[in-house]
């Protein structure tokens, strides 16, 4: 499906083009828009432009929009450990090697399978394949995350990913000890030139990462660390403490391929979160014990 309009309001000249089309398309979050963007899905004038393009008076854009289906097709019996649902919010301890929506080589068994099954009504915002889902954790990160129910609730947190209030806060274990206590990462992130896979640190064309991380226990060869995002890049966690040293100990990707404690996928845990309620607008605070394959690795370093 296709979506035309045409820049036609001088007060919207030199605005983001993401900005321009979050406000003109009310429908659509800003998170949303920018993944079109970064799929090539929005043309201005005929061509794909980048996310700091500007608009400017008579500019004709395009996007190109997954139509809906019926979500119903693929709702799957997957057990679910809800931590807190209502009407507008859901709130899931999502287990290990649990995808968390629908991709190329994962086209079911994904949470949204199992979120299809369990109730119907979920926000539309982020096309078919991704109902409900306002932010994702990698297939072997566990933990915490948010699902909207309806596009309200969506937007409501969609804008507090935006300004940083949706607060995630990560445990992670890290090859090798930290010396410093505390720690403010700040690395750009894009994709791998050399595999398209990856992420890496890319100071010429990343977008902003930022990730603090706090120590928590010192191991003879490792450091248990808590990790806050202040934005929300792929793998970003993962990146930035392979970028300085301290890899996640089992990331099958950014860590080390030897003398692993833990073969099954990054020690990696959504611990926290902390957000305002789309509809009552109080403050709710969550969190999730450490699983109980990470707990007998620390247990075993003890």
């Amino acid at each position: 499906m296709q979506k035309k309009l045409t820049v036609s309001n001088n007060d919207n000249a030199f605005l983001r083009i993401d900005k321009y089309l979050a406000q003109e398309l009310n429908e659509y979050s800003r998170e949303f828009i920018m993944r079109l963007i970064d799929d090539k899905k929005i043309t201005v004038n005929g061509k794909v432009i980048k996310p700091s393009y500007r608009v400017k008076e008579g500019d004709n854009i395009v996007l190109e929009i997954e139509e809906a289906k019926e979500l119903d097709e693929v709702a799957q019996d997957i057990p679910l450990d809800i931590v807190y649902e209502d009407e507008d919010i859901i709130v899931i301890n999502k287990p290990r090697d649990l995808v968390v929506h629908p991709s190329n080589g994962h086209e079911d068994g994904t949470l949204v399978n199992a979120l299809l099954h369990h109730c119907t009504n979920l926000s539309g915002i982020n096309g078919v394949k991704r109902p409900g889902i306002v932010h994702r954790i990698d297939k072997d990160t566990t933990g915490l995350l948010v699902v909207a129910k309806n596009d309200y609730a969506h937007e409501f947190l969609s804008n507090q990913l935006a300004d940083h209030t949706l607060h995630r806060e990560y445990i992670a274990l890290v090859k090798g000890v930290i010396k410093e206590d505390d720690g403010k990462i700040i690395a750009p992130i894009g994709r791998d030139k050399y595999n398209r896979q990856k992420m890496a640190v890319d100071v010429k064309n990343g977008k902003p990462a930022v990730t603090h991380f706090h120590v928590l226990k010192r191991y003879n060869q490792y450091t248990l660390i808590s990790c806050v995002l202040e934005t929300g890049r792929t793998h970003q966690i993962r990146v930035h403490m392979n970028y300085i040293g301290y890899p996640i100990e089992g990331d099958p990707v950014y860590g080390p391929r030897s003398h692993l404690l833990f073969d099954k996928g990054q020690l990696l845990h959504a611990h926290k979160l902390i957000l305002i309620h789309p509809r009552t607008k109080k403050k709710m605070e969550f969190e999730a014990p450490l699983p109980d394959d990470f707990k007998k690795v620390l247990d075993n370093l003890e």
